[in-house]
């Protein structure tokens, strides 16, 4: 019996994933995200001010895991070397070779060898040109990338599980326990976010944590109707009847018999709250209310394309990473709809 119980669930899982790949737009957003998001993650050994690797006197030296000294290199002081530095670069040539990665800029390397005002067209150096302070806007575009969806990805994990969890609660209890959680969630969902943000930004310099604890206040509400529904609806059916009448737990009716009924109208929104996510990073930053000046910002460049219009290619290039982004998202969670749609899986 659970070995047929395995078969059916094996089978209507590769079901859903046929039909999700049938979808081409899905597929190929699928992918390219994919991709993206995997080339974003080695960003470091892909756009960096320091050398990949260095040859020196028949010795192995990797900067980008490992600080090295001048002194390393037979240069004059005990501090951090300088790879730009013509003084370090000839001495290692002297007795090897030094290889930069593919973009020798990271994203927050000033070029202070451009003989051009800033910001800068695109060129065989900076291949989508640089902002207002010289740097690189493709190494920021990159760094940018990676980390507004791994930001998005544990702001939609955490908000989604306290919202899942808080929706079940609401749903399968209902009566007074239904009636009070929904009172505070319309209390809750009143606040003025954007005050807020700006009253705490006053007080706090955002960091990742921080803003991410921030923003976690107001995405959770997101799946909690959807799984109250789900509960209210499934919590009268025959099969939670009988449990009940068995002495079967709340808990474990709630977890084991309902809750994956609810995940499958939950998961179709995922992919939508994490862009509505990337969307609220980039607009906080935007605004000056999001993360501090250390960090790469995909807002930040959006805010230097409004600022700088004469350079035409900094909200060109921004404009499209985020369409692109945005985009893909979107057709990936149109893809798993289908796949969860259950006349499709007939």
């Amino acid at each position: 019996m659970l070995e047929q119980k395995n078969l059916a669930s094996n089978s209507l899982l590769k079901k859903k994933i046929r039909v999700f790949f049938s979808n081409k737009r899905a597929k190929v957003s699928l992918l390219l995200f994919a991709v993206l998001f995997v080339l974003s993650l080695f960003s470091e050994l892909i756009a960096n001010d320091k050398p990949l690797a260095i040859e020196y006197d028949g010795n192995w030296y990797f900067p980008i895991f490992k600080n090295y000294t001048e002194q390393t290199f037979d240069g004059d002081f005990p501090t951090p070397a300088d790879y730009k530095d013509p003084y370090i670069v000839s001495n290692i040539k002297k007795k090897g070779n030094l290889w930069f990665t593919l973009i020798p800029f990271s994203f927050n390397t000033v070029d202070y060898k451009l003989d051009k005002s800033t910001p800068s067209a695109p060129d065989k150096i900076h291949w989508l040109g640089t902002d207002d302070e010289g740097r690189d806007i493709l190494a920021r575009i990159l760094y940018g990338l990676r980390l507004s969806v791994i930001f998005a990805f544990i702001l939609t994990t955490i908000s989604s599980f306290i919202g899942i969890m808080i929706g079940a609660v609401q749903g399968y209890f209902g009566g007074k326990v239904d009636i009070i959680i929904q009172r505070i969630l319309e209390i809750w969902e009143s606040l003025p976010q954007l005050f807020i943000l700006i009253i705490v930004a006053s007080v706090f310099a955002p960091g990742f944590w921080t803003l991410l604890i921030i923003m976690l206040f107001f995405n959770w509400p997101a799946l909690v109707g959807v799984v109250r529904a789900e509960f209210l609806r499934v919590r009268n059916f025959e099969f939670v009847k009988a449990a009940k009448a068995l002495g079967v737990s709340n808990i474990r009716i709630m977890f084991r018999h309902i809750l994956p009924n609810a995940l499958v109208a939950s998961i179709t929104f995922i992919p939508f709250i994490l862009s509505e996510s990337i969307v609220a990073l980039t607009a906080l930053d935007f605004l000056g209310l999001g993360l501090s000046y250390e960090y790469p910002s995909l807002g930040d460049l959006v805010r230097q394309g409004k600022d700088n219009l004469q350079a035409p290619w900094i909200g060109v290039s921004i404009f499209i990473v985020l369409a692109s982004l945005l985009t893909m998202l979107i057709f990936i969670g149109e893809g798993i709809r289908d796949a969860f749609d259950s006349r499709r899986n007939r």
